[in-house]
C-alpha cells in the first residue's frame, strides 16, 4: 500500500490535481470488509469559472459538497440511472472537482456479471461503469476520502513516476467528453495507451 492521500495535498485547483491523480489508486472499502482497488487513468478538472461545473450558477443541496474542504467524495447521478465519482479539491468555499472517469481495476469484483468479464480491462473505462464497478453510489457523497472510510485514495507508486519521469509512460491532455458547454476547455488528462480509458 502506498502512502494515502490527505485533504492537504487536495487543497489545489482542479487543473493541477487532475493530471497528478492519474497513476494514482482508489480504494473502495465494502461492508463485508473487502477491497477492491483501481489505478486512476483518466479523469477531468471541474473550476467555479467553468460553464459545464455542477456549482457554477450557486450552492444547491445536490452540489453543496464541492464548497465544502477538500477531501471529500462527490457523487451525482446522470440520466437516472449512471453514478459519477468526483473527488472535491481547492480550498473550503472554492467549488472544485476533478471527475474520475476511469480505472485500471486490480481484480474482477466478484459481484460485477460474467458476460462483463469478457473485456476485464473495460469495466471501469467510464465514470458510469466505474461506479457500478465498485458500488458506488449516492450513500457515498460527502464521504472523507481517508483511509478506513469506505473510499480513499492513495499516492502513485514510485515504479509509475520513474516511468513517467523516464519517458516510459505518458499522459494526454485533451478536452472534456460529452459536454454542451466549456468544450473548448483542456481539462481531461489519460494515460497513453491505457486499455481502461473510457475513450481515446
Amino acid at each position: 500500500m502506498n502512502a494515502c492521500i490527505d485533504s492537504i495535498w487536495l487543497t489545489r485547483p482542479a487543473t493541477t490535481i487532475a493530471p497528478e491523480l492519474i497513476g494514482c489508486t482508489l480504494v473502495r472499502l465494502m461492508p463485508d470488509g473487502s477491497i477492491v482497488r483501481g489505478m486512476i487513468v483518466e479523469t477531468e478538472a471541474y473550476t467555479p469559472e467553468d460553464p459545464a461545473m455542477h456549482a457554477y450558477r450557486g450552492k444547491t443541496k445536490r452540489n453543496q459538497v464541492m464548497f465544502g474542504a477538500a477531501g471529500k467524495a462527490y457523487v451525482y447521478l446522470i440520466y437516472g440511472i449512471y453514478h459519477c465519482f468526483n473527488v472535491v479539491t481547492d480550498r473550503d468555499g472554492v467549488a472544485s472537482a476533478v471527475l474520475v472517469r476511469a480505472l485500471e481495476l486490480d481484480k474482477i469484483p466478484t459481484w460485477v456479471e460474467l458476460k462483463d468479464t469478457l473485456k476485464p480491462h473495460r469495466i471501469a473505462a467510464g465514470p458510469g461503469k466505474l461506479c457500478r464497478a465498485l458500488k458506488i453510489d449516492l450513500t457515498l457523497n460527502a464521504t472523507d476520502l481517508q483511509f478506513g472510510q469506505p473510499l480513499w485514495l492513495e499516492h502513485r507508486p514510485p515504479e509509475f513516476q520513474q516511468q513517467l519521469e523516464a519517458g516510459q509512460l505518458s499522459l494526454m491532455q485533451t478536452t472534456r467528453i460529452g459536454l454542451t458547454k466549456g468544450v473548448d476547455l483542456p481539462w481531461r488528462w489519460y494515460l497513453l495507451n491505457s486499455a481502461a480509458v473510457s475513450k481515446k
